[in-house]
């Protein structure tokens, strides 16, 4: 396949697999695995570029703290998400305590997606300022500083 003609890589798919935002092959962290080891260090992370297209990840001083916005949006989207499943599933009530037991499981699941929605939070932010460049090879990577 010529160079030029090849594929896009799937959007959505480059998110949940959290590859590069500009060539969407590269990986943007060091372990597929945030659960491996349950250290901040370990979530977090990742190489200075993309070993694929050289794309510099850490942008500018301070440029990861976005990420807390998106991760919040990720959480209300997940409690909204599980409220709604709970309620068609198992229904809400105030004459017992369903919704006490939503509550529970709503924050245990948020507890154990805790790494992965903080990896992912950092995978979105990116894609806010960077974008996909079907010609990486032959460009020169986005910078700011």
């Amino acid at each position: 396949m010529n160079e030029v003609n090849r594929p896009t890589p799937n959007y959505l798919w480059s998110i949940l697999t959290m590859k590069c935002p500009r060539c969407r092959k590269g990986p943007m962290f060091t372990d597929s695995n945030a659960y491996r080891k349950l250290s901040l260090k370990h979530i977090f992370e990742m190489p200075d570029t993309c070993p694929v297209c050289r794309q510099k990840y850490d942008l500018e001083p301070g440029f990861w703290y976005g990420t807390g916005y998106v991760s919040y949006a990720l959480a209300v989207a997940i409690s909204v998400s599980t409220f709604v499943a709970w309620w068609v599933l198992i229904g809400i009530s105030t004459e017992d305590n369903r919704i006490f037991y939503w509550l529970i499981f709503n924050a245990v699941a948020l507890v154990v997606l805790q790494p992965w929605l903080m990896r992912l939070s950092r995978v979105i932010y990116m894609r806010f300022f960077i974008s996909y460049d079907k010609n990486y090879t032959e460009t020169k990577p986005k910078e700011f500083e």
